[in-house]
């Protein structure tokens, strides 16, 4: 790498705490003028607080140690020595930042077109007015519809796509020579992700800006990155081209990170986890067959004409005359024993018909049939009965748990209201619950926030199995967790299917996770399924043109 278009150098880089933890240890690299440098790794490899550090935001605990050099118009700044108001000057102008998650970084009670435009007079001296037309002109450069419109708006009026492009035009509106952006499209649909990325490349490459992209996401960096850097615990594992690592990675952990992605030639196979791989001399364990199971004829769940309607105008009596049809005519059947897959985009209707089938929203019209009852129209004194049975593993497992309560006791709570187990027994099924889902059983006693998100979510799962229900429900379950816990949560879900006789409704945006998991899929567009099929034929050999498209925007396509 030529040394003089270097717009960033990083060197013997290191991160304490004042409890002495050591976050960050001695890492070094550099960007070049419109090159990306990929930094991949688990959650808690350091790399956002290596993100944080360059744009001088560390909590205030954390110290910081080694060299940190940006050079803007030959002017070479030292960005260990820069005072506060420095790192105001600097932030937004010479340094963008885009967050995950763009809701939490907007203003909600600011018009986005305002924040944007406040971002471009700060750092431009600009009249209001200047700023103002420059800001709309920014809403249309990131590719949102109806620009000076969309300048009024909130950021609860827009998609997370939309916000996520807000967040693009403030961080690279006043032209930095160096953007950071830190997994901001994790939480976006792959159709969605693919075109947020491809304005970042866009964008980058008319400006020639120097971008460091920070994923868990091997192929996804890939089609962003010139260089990767794969960090472990805080240490640099390998760094160098992207395709030349990918290719032939050296250290055990990038070849890890590699193997225990879901891919259609593992399917039936058990995924390695990063902990299997480091904990043995050989570069990948090889991959298990996962146990058999069987998949009977029967039905247990028929759902004919299934319409979930929102009311969105009334007339005025108050009776509904308009309806958002967020579910429209669906019907679909599973058989015991099967994962039936079921992914889309956000907004096609997906979580609606999870919730609809728990009783959690009101059905407009068709039938739901679970064991032969149409549970559609239940009174909700009749619901208790049939949760038992349906059981629900959700997104965010750190929101779906009490923080107030122990683990212990969020297993008791549900087998002592249900009468699953006598009083004297409720301990020791909760300490076989939590055997089950490999932790420990000292977790009885402790607290949500005490644990991982892959802790968490097995924490969720420990809690629907509690009920020993037949059908479970997994929306968008491992979505949030980093590829190796993803991997060792997938495996969990299909030993517990085998052993238990369960039955899955697997809801997910990520393609080959849902291939991997489902014997039958469908896909969902705007309230309706317009494919249905085998999981390998559907997502190998894909007829409509919706399924199409969205294959064709997963990462390494």
């Amino acid at each position: 790498m030529d040394h003089k278009t270097n717009i960033l150098s990083v060197t013997n880089l290191s991160i304490a705490f004042s409890n002495g933890f050591a976050a960050v240890k001695d890492i070094s690299f550099n960007i070049a003028k419109g090159k990306t440098l990929a930094i991949v790794g688990e959650s808690g490899s350091g790399k956002s607080l290596t993100a944080l550090s360059l744009m001088g935001l560390l909590p205030r605990q954390a110290s910081l140690d080694g060299n940190m050099m940006l050079i803007v118009s030959g002017r070479e700044i030292n960005l260990n020595k820069i005072t506060a108001t420095q790192w105001q000057q600097m932030r937004g102008k010479e340094m963008g930042m885009i967050f995950q998650e763009p809701m939490s970084s907007l203003n909600p009670v600011m018009k986005i077109g305002k924040q944007l435009a406040e971002t471009i007079e700060v750092h431009n001296g600009m009249s209001k007015a200047e700023a103002k037309l420059n800001a709309v002109d920014w809403l249309q450069k990131v590719q949102l519809p109806e620009p000076a419109k969309m300048y009024d708006r909130y950021p609860h009026q827009l998609s997370g796509g939309q916000k996520q492009r807000v967040m693009i035009a403030m961080a690279m509106c006043n032209n930095p020579a160096l953007l950071i952006a830190d997994e901001p499209t994790t939480a976006l649909d792959v159709t969605v992700q693919k075109e947020v990325v491809a304005l970042m490349k866009q964008l980058q490459e008319e400006r020639e800006t120097a971008m460091i992209f920070i994923t868990h996401d091997l192929a996804l960096a890939s089609e962003v990155a010139d260089d990767v850097l794969v960090m472990y615990r805080g240490e640099v594992m390998e760094y160098g081209n992207i395709h030349q690592v990918l290719a032939n990675p050296q250290h055990p952990y990038t070849k890890a990170l590699l193997a225990c992605r879901p891919a259609p030639e593992k399917k039936g196979k058990r995924l390695v986890s990063v902990a299997d791989v480091l904990g043995s001399n050989d570069a990948v364990k090889t991959e298990n067959t996962s146990p058999a199971r069987v998949i009977s004829e029967a039905q247990i769940l028929q759902v004919n004409g299934l319409k979930v309607w929102f009311t969105e105008n009334r007339d005025w009596l108050g009776r509904p005359i308009d309806y958002f049809k967020a579910v429209d005519d669906v019907s679909f059947e599973i058989k015991r024993g099967e994962v039936l897959g079921l992914v889309g985009e956000s907004g096609c209707g997906k979580s609606t018909i999870s919730r609809s089938l728990m009783g959690l929203l009101p059905v407009h019209e068709g039938q739901v049939i679970f064991k032969g009852e149409d549970i559609a129209g239940l009174p909700q004194k009749e619901w208790k009965r049939v949760r038992r049975q349906i059981q629900m593993v959700f997104q965010d497992p750190y929101a779906s748990l009490n923080p107030r309560m122990t683990v212990g006791d969020m297993l008791m709570e549900p087998m002592k209201v249900h009468q699953i187990v006598p009083t004297g027994e409720l301990k020791k099924e909760a300490l076989r619950l939590l055997d089950l889902v490999q932790l420990p059983g000292d977790s009885m006693n402790r607290y949500p926030h005490q644990f991982s998100g892959g802790q968490r979510q097995r924490i969720g799962i420990a809690r629907a199995l509690s009920l020993k229900p037949e059908l479970m429900i997994c929306d968008e379950s491992v979505s949030a967790l980093d590829v190796s816990v993803q991997a060792q949560i997938l495996n969990l879900l299909k030993d517990l299917q085998t052993e238990f006789g369960l039955t899955y409704l697997f809801i997910s945006h990520d393609l080959n996770v849902v291939h991997y998991m489902s014997d039958r899929v469908l896909v969902m567009q705007k309230g309706h399924i317009v494919e249905r099929g085998e999981a390998s034929d559907v997502l190998q050999h894909p007829v409509n043109d919706y399924t199409k498209r969205l294959i064709a925007a997963m990462p390494g396509r």
